[in-house]
This record gives C-alpha cells, structure tokens and sequence, in this order.
C-alpha cells in the first residue's frame, strides 16, 4: 500500500460487515482489497467484476490514533489462497500478521519497533518475505527465523516473491541518489541484479502467473505515475495504464490477462490491450488490490 504524505481525512467508523456497493451476495472472492469506507484501513474482498464487496474483520479501532486508522493494509494471498498475510499498524510500529482467508484467526508474526511491510509468500506456503525498516527479511511463515537478505550499502523494499519461488523482485535506491528501479535476487540474497534502469522511480514491483514479466509503477514519463510492464532479462518497458491521476501497486490476475491496479481512491483493472475496467467507486478510497491466485469456482 502507498502511504502518501498527506493522509486521507479521517472519517467516522461505522460497524458495517457487508458492503454491497458494486453487487450483492457472497463474494468467490476473486480480490482482496483495502478501503478506508468504513473508518480505518481494512481488508475486504470481491468478485473480479466488482461486485459482492465485503469487510473480512468486524474488529472495532480508533480511529483517531495512527495505530487505529491503519489497521490492516498491504494483503497478500497465499499461494493455496487459504490465508492473508498483511501489514498492521495496530500496536504502535508495523508488523506482519497473518489470518484465514474469511477474516478469522489472525496471529501475529513480528514484533519489534522497526515498521515491517510488505509481506510476500514463497511458492510453497513455508515462507514470507517482508521489508523492515530498509531491508528485506525472510522468515518461516510462523514468524520463526527472520533473516535478512538484502544489502546494507542501499535502501531496499517492497519485496515480490515470484510464482515459481525463484527470485524476489524488489525497489532498490542507491545512496547519495533519488532514483528507485526494480531489482531481482535469489530468496537467499544471491544473485542481486537490476531489471529497470529508467533514471526514474519505479515501485510496487508485481509478478505475472508465469514469473516472466514485472508490472509496476513508475513515474518515468512525468511527474504522475502510471503501470508499466518488464520481461525480465529484456530492456524495454511497456506502458499499461492510460494518463490519469497517479497508478500505483498492479497486481496480475491468476491467469496473466489483466493487471489490477489502484488510481484516484478506486481499483481498476486493465488487459494487455490497455481496456480499462473501474471495479470499484473512488469515493471508498479503495487500494492495494491483491489477487487471488486460487478463487474459487463461481457457485462454490
């Protein structure tokens, strides 16, 4: 999830478990997603056409205080689809959590002041990578064994642990410059090399289905951002989102034909012919779209 320096203004919390703007009845769910609709930042689902949005936690916050307001954001599936695994400010600094696809069970997988995010799962389930503070840790997926794996000499984050387990995809900046691009390694830190060199900042780094391209985002155009794709080991990026307001944190549907994307507080997704879908109403403040790499089957 992008956190941008101006915060959104804080509106009144409303104890709301189902939210049916968009479409009614119970969702696959095809997406998780976070909207600030209800009051603080949570997680919700839906179907890959919009409809059947629903809050995943009835868990009540103040939302008066940071620790409340930013409650659960940044959700990423694992790979069985069974869980969620997200980042939470609710005790003060931000630490990975993880709960069961419905919202219940949520445990708590680190602890300590730094702010951790960005959590991401190997392709097995047994591991989640994350950012703490600058760095890029890899812990067992109980929480057990965080190492670091990144550089100490740069500011590394936002990590994307690729479908087939191989590489970590993540934004790298240099000290002494303003510039951020992508980056891949080996989950064990081997291997570091650069993918984009755009002399721009490309963030939010998103796997396709068959761990060959990267969409992402960048602002190599202008000031505003817009989503881009790379085939890693190639040099040329390919534009997806049309000019708008800034695009930010693509994520790639189960079987690489869209990228969902969040712009001007709405989630939206968009094909490799650059057609363009709103899914959901910016007036919610929706974001951070994460796709579910198993939904289930529509009737299920």
């Amino acid at each position: 999830m992008i956190r941008l320096p101006v915060s959104p203004g804080f509106v009144a919390l409303v104890a709301v478990l189902l939210v049916s703007c968009g479409g009614e009845g119970k969702a696959r769910p095809d997406l998780a997603f976070v909207s600030t609709r209800d009051g603080p930042y949570a997680i919700y689902e839906m179907n890959a056409d919009g409809g059947a949005q629903h809050r995943l936690t009835d868990a009540e916050t103040d939302v008066s205080k940071p620790e409340g307001l930013f409650f659960q954001v940044e959700p990423a599936w694992s790979p069985d689809g069974a869980k969620i695994a997200f980042s939470s400010g609710r005790n003060g600094s931000f630490d990975i959590y993880v709960m069961n696809a419905d919202g219940t069970g949520t445990a708590r997988l680190t602890s300590t002041r730094k702010d951790e995010s960005h959590p991401t799962w190997s392709a097995d389930g047994g591991a989640i990578a994350f950012a703490r503070a600058q760095d890029i840790y890899v812990m067992n997926v109980d929480g057990s064994d965080a190492r670091r794996i990144s550089d100490l000499d740069a500011e590394e984050a936002e990590p994307a642990w690729s479908p087939d387990s191989k590489w970590i995809a993540y934004v790298r900046r240099d000290p002494g410059t303003d510039v951020r691009d992508l980056w891949i390694m080996k989950p064990d830190g081997a291997g570091a090399r650069r993918v984009t060199s755009l002399h721009a900042n490309s963030v939010n780094p998103a796997w396709s289905p068959d761990s060959t391209r990267i969409a992402f985002a960048s602002n190599v155009l202008g000031p505003l951002y817009d989503i881009f794709m790379v085939t890693v080991g190639e040099k040329g990026v390919r534009r997806l989102s049309r000019v708008g307001p800034d695009a930010f944190e693509p994520a790639w549907s189960p079987d690489g034909t869209k990228v969902a994307f969040s712009q001007n507080g709405s989630i939206l997704t968009v094909d490799l012919e650059r057609n363009t879908e709103e899914l959901t109403d910016p007036e919610n403040n929706d974001s951070s779209p994460a796709w579910n790499p198993k939904p289930p089957a529509e009737g299920d």
